[in-house]
Parts: C-alpha cells; structure tokens; sequence
C-alpha cells in the first residue's frame, strides 16, 4: 500500500496514467492500434519530439525560452544535408558538423541574451528569423533529396516495434538526468532557474548557466534535426517550423516549471507519448489533424494552470 501511495505521489504518474488510458481507449476504438507497425510508427514520430523537447527543457529549466528551436533546427537540417549531397561528407563526420552548428547556434542565443541584458524571449525570437532567413537564402526552399541509403535505411529500421531513431533521445535523456541531478554544473543550472540571486551569492556565475543552457538546447535541437533528415530521407528546409508548441507543451505538460529551477524528464517524456497518443487517436477517429494544435494549446493552459495553482498552494502553506 505504501509503495502504491509513493508511486501516486510521483509527479509524472498522472501522465503515466494518462498513456495508459489513451492507450486503452484506443485499443478499443481501433483493432491496428496494438499492431506492431502502428507501435513503431508513433514511436518513430515520437523520436524527434523528444529531443525538441528537451532542448526547450533545459532552457526553461534556468528561466529562459528558447523561441529559435525548430528554425536553428531547420538550418542545421539543411546544412546536414548539403554536407551529405553537395560536399560528400560522411555520415559521421556530418553529424558531428551538425551538432557543433546547433552548439554555436545556442552559444549564439546565450552570449546575445547575456551580454546584451536583453531578455530571452527578444532574444531567440530575433535570432529564430535568423535562422530561418538563412535557411531559405541558402535553399531557396529546395530540398536535399540526395541523401546516402545508410542514413536512409537507419531512420526506417526497427527491431520489432521499436525504431532504430528512439535510441539516441533515451541515451541522451538518460545523460540529461545525470548531468542536471548528479552533476555540479548541472545542478547550478537548475539553482540558477531557482533564484539566480541565491545562486549569484552562493559563488555561481548566472550569465554562464544561461550560456551553458543555451549551448546544450543547441545540441539537442541539432540532434533532432539530423533524426529528422534521417527519418523524412532528405532534408527539408521546412524541418523545425513545427516544433515550437511541442517544445512548449510537452515540457510543460510534463511538469516543468514555467519560472525555472525545477524539471522534470521522465514527465516530459510521458507527455511526448500522450501528445503521440492523441495524434495518433485523431488519426483512428478520423478528425482533421488541424484540431491537435487545438487540443496542444488547451492542454498547455490546462497545465500552466495547475501549475499556478500548486504554486499559490505553496505559498499558502
């Protein structure tokens, strides 16, 4: 009974019931949706998510936004491909290109935000249209489709239901978890998002955190955009012009707090599998696929709401 009580106090339960649930109700509705292939395909739409995710997480988690993850990710994406098809790099040494782009391009964000005094949101904001100006200068919003058959045949490849293109965000996550609980810079971020002024006093420099946050979302977000290449086999100039809600919401949805200091990645990754639920759900109803961003932007509301009212319930306390 004890351990029932202490896996319902676990913040991410809720939404573990909620997949849970969702899952069910499908079954039900739907006899394809327990089937192996279906399985595999909300997951392999689920491996981008993840990582956008992420990126926006650990921004959010020392008090900042990141407004330029998909179009840092668009860029990334098509300079992974041009490298891929114009300049015949390898695959390897192209991904690790792309990752130290995403990684200057978050630098980018860092440095502006606190060399300048400008807040983040302005920030990111200004450098997304960047980004996206010099994706489509470059492109002329032209594709590479050119891409080399082994990245090709690792987006679609699976064994069993489980795709190729989730185990990089679950090594990542699991490297996330150990960096921001079990190590000091990781721990400073997150004092940072608690209250940088505490955190100042204590020693920690806050304008670096930032910085550092910055240069991991980078990262992350380059990571997805390469498992996005991968997984379409070309890469698309439009990649990233999508995930700013998921960014948003699954974090969010998963508990972290809007104000910093506090995270949450095994929530944050249950509510990219709610969010995939419900896609796929409308997908099994036949609803216009439209009416998901509706139901993303309620289910944000729902949760910021929550999350103001724990909040003054704190307080109160």
């Amino acid at each position: 009974m004890t351990a029932m009580r202490r896996a319902l106090n676990v913040e991410w339960a809720g939404l573990a019931a909620a997949a849970l649930i969702g899952a069910a109700v499908l079954s039900l509705l739907s006899a394809n949706f327990l089937t192996e292939f279906n399985i595999y395909v909300m997951l392999r739409s689920a491996s981008v998510g993840l990582l956008v995710a992420y990126a926006q997480m650990i921004c959010l988690g020392v008090g900042q936004m990141n407004l330029a993850v998909g179009a840092l990710g668009g860029l990334v994406a098509v300079l992974f491909g041009g490298m891929l098809e114009v300049f015949h790099f390898p695959i390897a040494l192209a991904v690790l290109a792309a990752v130290a782009i995403g990684v200057l391009g978050g630098l980018t964000n860092g440095l502006l935000t606190v060399r300048t005094g400008i807040n983040g949101f302005i920030i990111t904001l200004a450098t997304a249209s960047a980004f996206t100006g010099i994706n489509f200068g470059m492109t002329k919003a032209v594709p590479f489709y050119k891409m080399p058959p082994d990245l090709v045949a690792f987006g679609d490849q699976h064994i069993g239901a489980f795709p190729y293109l989730l185990a990089a965000p679950l090594v990542l996550a699991a490297l996330l978890a150990l960096f921001l609980f079990r190590m000091v810079p990781g721990r400073r971020l997150l004092a940072v998002g608690g209250n940088s002024h505490a955190a100042a006093l204590s020693g920690i420099s806050p304008g670096g955190m930032i910085v550092l946050a910055h240069a991991i979302s980078g990262a992350l977000a380059a990571v997805a955009a390469v498992l996005a290449v991968a997984q379409l086999g070309s890469a698309q100039p439009l990649i990233g012009g999508d995930w700013l809600l998921m960014s948003f919401a699954a974090p969010i949805i998963g508990g972290t707090a809007l104000g910093g200091g506090d995270v949450s990645i095994v929530g944050t990754g249950f509510a990219v599998l709610v969010i995939a639920l419900i896609q796929n759900g409308m997908v099994v109803a036949k609803v216009d696929p439209y009416w998901v961003q509706f139901l993303l932007g309620a289910l944000v509301l729902a949760a910021v709401g929550l999350n103001r009212w724990r909040a003054v319930r704190m307080r109160g306390r």
